[in-house]
């Protein structure tokens, strides 16, 4: 089992800067893709950024050139830093994992229990 921790939401400004992070603990065999996913009230729970196994990134057009994210294998963390926040990336965020707790085992979803960042105008 691979248990993700979430950390650093908050309230901000119009223009501020927030950095998440994701720390994943347990039996973790392999990560396959660490990412992070945001929901807004009303809207469906939507892609922000990933980062593969290999390194590859990708990014919603919404936060491409603000957000950034990286990770750390040797801590098995990641981290979305939001720059230039706007209101409308007010959302609950939730990290993610694609990852194996055994060798054999094919690889699953896992979910961060959700921060909430809020950017008032």
């Amino acid at each position: 089992q691979v248990h993700l921790v979430e950390s650093g939401g908050g309230l901000v400004q119009t223009g501020g800067s927030l950095r998440l992070s994701c720390a994943a603990s347990g039996s973790i065999f392999s990560i396959w893709s660490m990412g992070w996913y945001r929901q807004a009230p009303g809207k469906q729970r939507e892609l922000v950024a990933i980062i593969t196994r290999g390194g590859s990134t990708n990014y919603a057009d919404s936060v491409k050139g603000r957000f950034t994210i990286s990770r750390d294998n040797a801590k098995n963390t990641w981290y979305l830093q939001m720059n230039s926040l706007k209101p409308e990336d007010t959302a609950v965020y939730y990290c993610h994992a694609r990852a194996s707790g055994d060798p054999g085992i094919p690889p699953r979803d896992y979910w961060g229990q959700g921060t909430q960042v809020t950017v008032s105008s």
